[in-house]
């Protein structure tokens, strides 16, 4: 009859200490996908996309066509930009209105309050109520100049 020590399933000694972790992560083989960089390599890529983004932003604010993102090139998208621009809405001043709000409702006046709250929530609606009519004013326009293109898109 066999003990349970003397059975196969007992683990032998490797015969060698175990290493100590700075020698086994030196021995590791790092299967690495590209080598690494330099300081100097990543100072002068860094630098490269710097300049890359300055340039594309640069024609992007010129007007650029070639800068553009797909969705925004074409001569209708061209023609919405320049209506838009062309004139002024309430949208444009919502962010002052809003921070006089804030600084209204700092009041300990509870009329004083009222009004600016009352100003916060009638610039919001007259924001939406123009940002409506002026989608249906841009489709129109579009639809008038350029018969052909798809109105998709071109409002709210």
């Amino acid at each position: 009859m066999t003990t349970a020590n003397e059975g196969k399933n007992s683990p032998e000694k490797k015969g060698r200490p175990t290493p100590k972790r700075k020698i086994a992560e030196q021995q590791r083989v790092v299967n690495r996908l590209a080598p690494a960089a330099t300081k100097e390599a990543k100072k002068l890529q860094k630098q490269q996309a710097r300049i890359l983004r300055a340039q594309q932003r640069d024609a992007y604010m010129r007007g650029d066509e070639s800068a553009l993102p797909p969705r925004d090139k074409g001569p209708v998208r061209k023609f919405v930009r320049n209506y838009v621009d062309s004139r002024r809405s309430i949208g444009e001043f919502f962010l002052p209105i809003i921070v006089l709000v804030l600084f209204l409702t700092l009041i300990p006046l509870v009329y004083v309050q009222f009004v600016a709250i009352a100003l916060m929530y009638s610039a919001l609606l007259f924001s939406g109520i123009d940002g409506f009519f002026l989608s249906r004013r841009i489709k129109h326009e579009v639809a008038a100049r350029f018969p052909d293109a798809p109105l998709k898109g071109l409002g709210m």
